[in-house]
């Protein structure tokens, strides 16, 4: 043997492990059998296993199943790693056994090494970190509670940020008015604040979807352990775990109705997949609006212009970019991806137990951080500071034929599609073609076809 190992037992035998190593055999085993993608569980993950840990301690020690001594050294323990330390010690693959017993044993690894350090006594990683629990239920309550700290830690909050950002900037510019498209073809006109009202309403109902699908986030399989009936857990036990888990995080946490549904299913993540999806498709179009507004200076739309962040081109001197979009429709190509893995996942639950929460831990996590990040992005580098073309804006108004569309329940469709015709031919201004085509005088068509006006729908007098 090496003299930088050492040798550790296991059930199934001795192996060597990294003399510094905080975790053990069943650890040791997992990094052996799983060298596949060099991807780890996010430590938003690991330090929810910890906590996990923490309260399955204390509330043992309270039903009487653990002695005190051995429950406060694991508490101590568990309190460092949701305090951020130790991290170099959870190396398991994200892609491992399904049930995600490998990471589940790696924290008990090494929390009963460092509570055995800390009391002077050997603390079991089973027998006492692990009582009254299964990887079974400690992996989907992880899960769970993971999923809806991020949700309320980053994600929610930003989103939040981004519809006041959006609102804010539309009310600064409620009275710009600018050519509407449909089909990427000129239409009526619209006022910036109405266009960036719906940009607004699509994040506040992404907000309400997650909002929705909380309330089963916050249910957990704890207290099923092995297969859903509870075996080896206290009867009281899932019930004092939840209470003592709300008292650390603040969030209504409480046990399943059927712990076979939480440990058979991923309903629940499959669900807060399918809104993140939502909310991704929400801005993979604000980002795509925001690229088109952005587009030229000279050759494109040109009606808005993004703050310019970095230059745009290796070769092209001058060029800028439109950066913050097209990294935020990134973003949402991702947790689009994200979610068909997770759809997949979710069908895995054979009888009772699912057998992809590894994989469902691992992308419901980065969509939430990922998506976070970029609505707090979007919100600051984008939408906040961008300014007007108003020029532009002017420009495409003055020479668009369709405003001629208030005219309809006047002069008819087919006399307003001769008059659009005509101008669009002669590459002129609609109010010069619609003054010599119809009975109306100049003055009267400039006051009928006044593009704010007519962004106030209903038919013109």
């Amino acid at each position: 043997m090496a003299e930088n190992y050492r040798i550790e037992k296991d059930s199934m035998g001795e192996l060597e492990v990294p003399k510094e190593a905080l975790y053990g055999a069943q650890t040791q085993r997992a990094i052996n059998n799983f060298p596949i993608s060099g991807l780890t569980l996010p430590p938003a993950f690991i330090r929810t296993i910890a906590l996990i840990k923490k309260s399955a301690a204390k509330v043992n020690v309270e039903l009487g199943e653990l002695e005190p001594a051995i429950g406060n050294a694991i508490i101590q323990a568990a309190q460092q790693i949701m305090d951020g330390g130790h991290q170099h010690q959870f190396p398991v693959d994200v892609f491992q056994t399904g049930s995600g017993t490998s990471t589940n044993m790696n924290v008990n690894e090494v929390l009963a090494n460092l509570a055995t350090h800390s009391l002077g006594k050997a603390v079991s990683a089973n027998d006492d970190v692990n009582r009254g629990q299964s990887s079974n239920d400690v992996i989907p309550t992880a899960i769970h509670v993971s999923a809806a700290i991020e949700c309320h830690k980053k994600l929610l909050p930003n989103l939040q940020h981004l519809a006041e950002t959006i609102e804010h900037k539309a009310s600064s510019l409620d009275d710009i008015t600018k050519t509407g498209r449909t089909h990427l073809m000129d239409a009526m006109p619209v006022r910036m604040s109405q266009e960036m009202g719906g940009w607004a309403l699509q994040i506040r109902n992404g907000i309400d979807r997650i909002n929705a699908t909380l309330p089963r986030v916050y249910k957990l399989a704890q207290g099923g352990t092995a297969v859903g009936t509870g075996i080896n857990a206290h009867p009281q036990f899932a019930t004092q775990f939840a209470l003592a888990l709300s008292a650390e995080t603040g969030l209504p946490f409480k046990p399943n109705d059927s712990f076979f549904e939480s440990l058979s299913a991923q309903d629940a993540m499959v669900e807060l997949s399918g809104q993140l999806k939502v909310i991704a498709v929400s801005l993979m179009k604000i980002a795509n609006d925001l690229r088109w507004m952005n587009s030229g200076p000279l050759a494109g739309l040109g009606e808005i212009e993004l703050i310019a962040l970095q230059p745009g081109s290796s070769i092209m001197p001058g060029k800028v970019n439109p950066v913050i979009p097209e990294a935020v429709a990134m973003v949402a190509a991702q947790v689009i991806g994200n979610d068909a893995a997770i759809t997949i996942a979710g069908q895995s639950g054979a009888f009772q137990l699912n057998v992809m929460l590894p994989l469902i831990a691992y992308n419901i996590l980065q969509s939430i951080d990922i998506l976070g990040n970029a609505v707090e992005a979007l919100a600051d580098k984008a939408i906040a500071g961008f300014t007007v073309r108003t020029a532009n804006l002017q420009q495409a108004l003055a020479k668009n034929p369709i405003l001629v569309t208030a005219l309809n329940p006047i002069i008819g469709y087919e006399k307003a599609a001769e008059v659009t015709k005509a101008a669009y031919k002669q590459g002129r201004p609609i109010i010069e073609v619609a003054a010599e085509m119809t009975a109306f005088s100049r003055e009267e068509l400039e006051k009928l076809l006044e593009p704010a006006h007519l962004t106030q729908g209903g038919t013109i007098k």
